[in-house]
């Protein structure tokens, strides 16, 4: 029995990202990664005593947060990226099948059925956003003392403060599944996925 000509192997490999959109990953990563460090060098102790000259981690930090929206605004000239866009903003029937599963611990790929995008990474692409937003705006409160009183800037260090721990517990968490996947590590690093992986992993989607 011959396979059918529009039939593609499953060895082929797929595109999943263009160059411009690794680029906002990467460079959105090590600006998301200088805040981190800078920030537990200036909260912990034993790390601000190791490191010191406490003014420049200050700058870097305030800077590099300052920073961090512009890949993505800079992506946005890409159509691949707008596309992309437009995916992670869409929730639809199998996502909620597929967060039902994973609710239940239910591993098995047909009951976790996505298109380009999972549920899980639609939500963290969504909730990553909204708090870098919610970061920057705390954090300019707190760099610029003269914008606002006093209460504000008090909650605006409280709420950065707190939020941006539980950014770094997530962060662990996205660096811990993308650890635990070779070939989604691959798509993101050349670009490219194999067939079988996008079958697998991603059915509803359509190379």
């Amino acid at each position: 029995m011959s396979l059918r000509a529009d039939t593609p192997p499953t060895t082929v490999d797929v595109r999943r990202f263009s160059p411009v959109q690794r680029w906002i990953h990467r460079t959105t990563a090590a600006l998301m990664g200088l805040c981190v460090v800078t920030a537990a060098c200036l909260y912990i102790p034993q790390l601000a005593e190791l490191v010191g000259r406490r003014a420049l981690v200050v700058t870097l930090h305030q800077w590099a947060g300052l920073a961090l929206p512009v890949p993505v605004l800079a992506g946005l000239a890409s159509r691949t990226f707008r596309a992309d866009l437009g995916r992670l903003n869409r929730f639809g029937p199998h996502d909620r099948t597929w967060l039902r599963a994973a609710l239940h611990r239910d591993k098995r790929h047909a009951s976790r059925p996505a298109a380009k995008f999972n549920a899980g990474q639609k939500i963290y692409a969504a909730w990553i956003a909204g708090a870098t937003l919610v970061m920057l705006a705390t954090g300019v409160m707190m760099w610029f003392t003269h914008l606002t009183p006093i209460l504000w800037r008090t909650s605006a260090t409280f709420v950065h403060d707190w939020l941006a721990l539980t950014i770094g517990i997530v962060l662990a968490g996205h660096i811990g599944m993308a650890l635990a996947d070779p070939e989604a590590r691959r798509g993101m690093r050349t670009g490219t996925v194999t067939r079988a992986w996008a079958d697998r992993e991603h059915p509803l989607w359509r190379p």
